[in-house]
């Protein structure tokens, strides 16, 4: 038993900022300087800038998405969200040009037929490299025993009773062998049948391999954040203010979190696309079911930075270089969305300035992407 929860949680670690949605309490790190300066990705351009709103006639939406109009629009938290983490603050002025974006996440359907096209190998199928891993471990972690070190993922498991430490991830997580996207729940599980439902298991190189073979690429978290917003300016959800009726909304978890799940909504855990309503641009599940990446660095100084520059950012490409001061090993990526384990008591980042963190290299049965395309990749599009 030892062994095993010890290797656990050495493939957990890679996890340490997105698996708990709550804020942790901040340690002592001498190795870490909380003062990190990180050059901002951005254009300064004055308080009343032009973007790119309406869709160009001579260019036809894609199959499968919808236009989502450009704006300038205050990114993070609102102020009426009590449940907002500090690192969704604070709220910065942001304008962005008008795209195209995936009606749903990319499904089993979709991601099989790149499979079948291209052969590719999804990094949850791969061998593990330790060389690699262990390059964003703590110097001294020890390597887990080689029956551990084989192809999976991680995989949520439901806690047996009530559990008083929800920092503690591991007590819901677990390392299986043989998960990836063709076995989300393990290796005796399928998605046969389960063509609709968003495909998981997927890491940051997996979602960019299939990107470049739709011709697609993956929001950055502005984007992600405009389209999941819609009309809804000023709202904590993409539906309003009023988390009632919830289970009619999004696909997430009812009752005592990590423990039982009443399924009011109709899920244990993942849903097939458009089992609930869209928002008002057409999108489905802009929030729950499960995460969505984004190209955007995860940096835990950079929404500062931005407000700092006292301009509205056209178009922001997010942080040049990771920081977490939590983690000085992680290189992550932002995610967006929540996912159908997200509750209350825990972590509601079922909201729409809900973000969270992930390594490159990570892959869960709750993880997955949608794409967007601009203008210029649409124009691109076979008829």
């Amino acid at each position: 038993m030892m062994r095993n929860s010890s290797a656990i949680l050495v493939m957990l670690i890679l996890l340490i900022g997105f698996t708990s949605c709550k804020n942790k309490e901040k340690k002592d790190n001498q190795a870490v300087q909380k003062e990190v300066k990180t050059e901002v990705a951005k254009v300064a351009v004055p308080q009343n800038i032009e973007v790119v709103k309406s869709k160009p006639e001579d260019v036809k939406v894609p199959e499968g998405m919808v236009w989502i109009d450009g704006a300038t629009f205050m990114q993070g938290a609102v102020d009426q969200d009590k449940m907002a983490m500090d690192h969704e603050k604070p709220a910065h002025n942001v304008a962005v040009d008008g795209f195209f974006m995936d009606v749903t996440e990319v499904t089993n359907s979709q991601f099989k037929k790149f499979v079948d096209e291209t052969g590719y190998v999804t990094v949850a199928e791969r061998a593990i490299d330790w060389e690699e891993m262990k390059k964003q471990l703590p110097e001294g972690t020890p390597k887990p025993h080689d029956s551990i070190m084989q192809p999976g993922s991680l995989t949520f498991k439901k806690a047996k009773s009530s559990v008083p430490n929800l920092y503690d991830f591991s007590q819901w997580w677990s390392w299986t062998i043989g998960a990836n996207w063709r076995h989300p729940n393990g290796p005796k599980s399928s998605i046969k049948g389960k063509d609709d439902y968003p495909v998981v298991h997927i890491a940051y190189e997996d979602a960019l391999a299939y990107c470049e073979w739709a011709g697609r690429r993956l929001p950055t978290e502005a984007e992600w954040e405009l389209a999941a917003r819609g009309e809804e300016e000023n709202a904590i959800y993409f539906w309003g203010n009023d988390a009632s009726g919830l289970e009619k909304k999004a696909n997430t978890w009812e009752g005592e979190f990590p423990v039982t799940n009443t399924k009011t909504d109709g899920y244990e855990d993942r849903a097939p696309v458009k089992s609930y309503p869209p928002n008002n641009k057409g999108l489905y599940d802009m929030a729950g079911n499960v995460w969505e990446w984004t190209g955007d660095w995860y940096n835990t100084n950079f929404y500062n930075e931005m407000l700092s520059t006292n301009a509205v950012t056209k178009n922001p490409q997010g942080a040049t270089a990771p920081f977490n001061e939590r983690d000085p090993y992680a290189k992550e990526k932002i995610m967006k969305g929540g996912s159908f384990l997200c509750n209350a008591s825990y972590c509601a980042s079922y909201r729409i300035s809900a973000r969270m963190a992930t390594s490159l290299d990570s892959s869960l049965e709750h993880l997955g992407f949608r794409t967007v395309a601009s203008v210029e990749m649409a124009k691109k599009e076979k008829d």
